[in-house]
């Protein structure tokens, strides 16, 4: 994802040239920020966003060039509109404009998607938005909301289990740097150590109800089934967020092992599918994909007829 901050000027021509876009139906105004009464009053000309952006600018003189336009920019399609809001809401927040008044209009009309974002400099105290280091500041807060920061924090063997880590903790980022990926991943060494002791943990709580729950709490880890749509789970994923690892549940303690007290009706609920029933104290837990896990169980799933299509 690219992030660019473009230079400022005296008046608010990045409106006109994003409503014009909107007019031609080559945008889309995504979002309305922080322009007070303003936005009750119904449909609005691009004039009346100028003039109330001006009307905060001018708290303070000093500042002849006020505009702040700045273009956060995905790899093809791969970030859709909304998700490019999300990320860009997040993104003008750490900038330090989460509270100004500011417009977002998605561009549908290059190969990659993309936003503009237009706000003004001048806070509503009358005193400049920082713009020491803008443009290190731009790209390091755009890799902080989009998780990279974070999940590089965290020893993974495969580029999936590093994704699976930004999901789970709810950043929206798909196309992390590929070489420091594979370098994280050709630097991976298995703590066997580590993986015997979470084993242990997992066969002191498996048989008890809410166990997912309580190795969340206690132990600040995380169980991630996968399965096809209607189908039992045929493996999970372990992220150990103690010790900033993630494991291949193969790697600690075999699927099947670990769901065996699960035949015991009493923590089963009716359902219309009786090849697995899910553990009613599993339920909450969101059924993903994992690209290794498919690779590994692809052939047994070929044997036994059952569809390789995995869905979320």
């Amino acid at each position: 994802m690219i992030v660019k901050i473009l230079p400022p000027r005296s008046t608010f021509s990045g409106v006109r040239y994003n409503t014009n876009k909107i007019d031609r139906n080559k945008g889309e105004l995504m979002l309305v920020a922080n322009f007070g009464p303003l936005q009750g009053l119904g449909k609005l000309r691009p004039q009346d966003y100028v003039n109330y952006l001006n009307a905060i600018s001018a708290l303070n003189k000093n500042i002849s060039k006020p505009q702040f336009h700045a273009v956060i920019s995905a790899k093809g399609k791969s970030y859709d509109k909304h998700t490019l809001t999300k990320i860009a809401t997040a993104w003008l927040n750490e900038m330090g404009y989460g509270s100004q008044p500011y417009l977002i209009v998605f561009h549908k009309d290059t190969e990659n998607n993309h936003v503009h974002l237009v706000s003004t400099r001048v806070g509503r105290d009358g005193i400049k938005i920082p713009s020491d280091f803008e443009h290190r500041r731009a790209i390091a807060n755009i890799n902080k909301v989009l998780g990279y920061d974070m999940g590089f924090q965290y020893k993974f063997s495969t580029r999936a289990q590093f994704l699976l880590v930004l999901e789970e903790k709810g950043y929206l980022g798909l196309d992390p740097n590929e070489k420091k990926i594979q370098q994280r991943i050709n630097n991976y060494h298995p703590d066997k150590v580590r993986a015997e002791a979470i084993r242990g943990i997992l066969e002191q709580y498996k048989n008890k109800a809410g166990f997912i729950a309580l190795l969340k709490s206690q132990y600040d880890i995380d169980l991630i089934f996968h399965a096809a749509e209607g189908k039992r789970p045929y493996g999970y994923t372990i992220i150990d967020n103690e010790q900033k690892r993630v494991f291949k549940g193969s790697e600690v303690l075999p699927l099947k092992e670990l769901l065996h007290s699960f035949s015991d009706r009493h923590y089963y609920k009716p359902a219309e599918d009786e090849e697995f029933v899910a553990p009613a104290y599993i339920q909450s837990i969101r059924i993903a994909a994992d690209v290794d896990d498919q690779q590994v169980h692809g052939k047994k799933r070929k044997r036994h007829k059952k569809s390789r299509t995995i869905t979320r």
